[in-house]
């Protein structure tokens, strides 16, 4: 970028600028702005005008790859927009970003890009607030999802399309922690929350594998639950972008140190107190 430009970036030409997103989702009312909460999109776009990268986020084509309910993470999700200055965007962006929301990497994209459509699949992971009891016939129930099927139980449609496909589906252990990562072309609202409900009814023996087959064909006795939404990340979203790495801003860094610092001490102090 020219140094004139970018000291008169009302004249220079606009650039489609896309980052890889991550956010701690605990804090916000979801992903899609919302006048009266507090969500990612409405912070992403308050730090982009603070910046004066646009004004009008309407107009600078502002997108998100797509919604996370309230209190669900990200470490791939994708935001796109056009500016006139660049470089300012890719330099500051998460120094005005707050501490729990911040870009790892970015791309210049074509004009014309849309992170949601053109998003050719994604993954999330679900993890588990407590170690089932059976992980074996749970991971082999969850491969029972891959294909393409009518996900009516286990979503709330509202008009959509009931069937998805899904490209891969895997239930694992990481540290002492299990969990199920799902791939997908895309998602219906809650999909990954019921199955993760219903796999873990299979690793609970409360429900056989071949239960997933009969959710999957056949009306259910009674509207599956989603899981909680804290056990929930935006794995990834492949946009097949090669994105150049951004650093965190010092401020998210020590967000998470904090957080880390919290939850051992709430884990020592609920250790001594606990009943009997």
């Amino acid at each position: 970028m020219e140094k004139d430009q970018e000291d008169h970036p009302a004249h220079a030409a606009p650039v489609r600028l896309a980052f890889r997103v991550s956010y701690l989702g605990s804090r916000f009312f979801g992903s899609q702005m919302q006048a009266s909460h507090r969500t990612v999109e409405g912070e992403f776009i308050a730090a982009c005008q603070r910046l004066s990268l646009f004004e009008d986020w309407r107009a600078a084509g502002f997108l998100f790859a797509g919604r996370t309910d309230r209190s669900v993470h990200a470490i791939g999700q994708v935001a796109a927009f056009s500016t006139a200055a660049p470089d300012r965007a890719v330099q500051a962006i998460n120094t005005q970003l707050p501490p729990d929301c911040w870009c790892t990497g970015y791309a210049e994209v074509p004009a014309p890009f849309h992170p949601r459509y053109d998003a050719r699949k994604r993954t999330y992971r679900y993890y588990f607030t407590e170690r089932p009891a059976h992980i074996g016939p749970m991971a082999c129930a969850a491969g029972r999802f891959v294909g393409s099927h009518n996900f009516t139980n286990f979503a709330r449609l509202e008009g959509r399309n009931p069937y998805r496909t899904i490209l891969a589906a895997a239930v694992a252990k990481e540290d002492d922690f299990v969990y199920l990562e799902v791939t997908a072309e895309s998602f219906l609202w809650h999909q990954v929350r019921c199955m993760a409900t219903a796999l873990l009814r299979v690793g609970d023996g409360k429900a056989e594998e071949n239960s997933i087959d009969e959710l999957l064909t056949s009306e259910a006795e009674k509207p599956l639950q989603p899981a909680p939404a804290e056990g929930l990340i935006l794995w990834d979203t492949d946009c097949s972008i090669s994105w150049t790495p951004l650093p965190a801003c010092e401020r998210s860094t020590l967000f998470i140190d904090q957080l880390f610092r919290h939850h051992a001490l709430m884990e020592n102090v609920c250790r001594v107190m606990r009943p009997g």
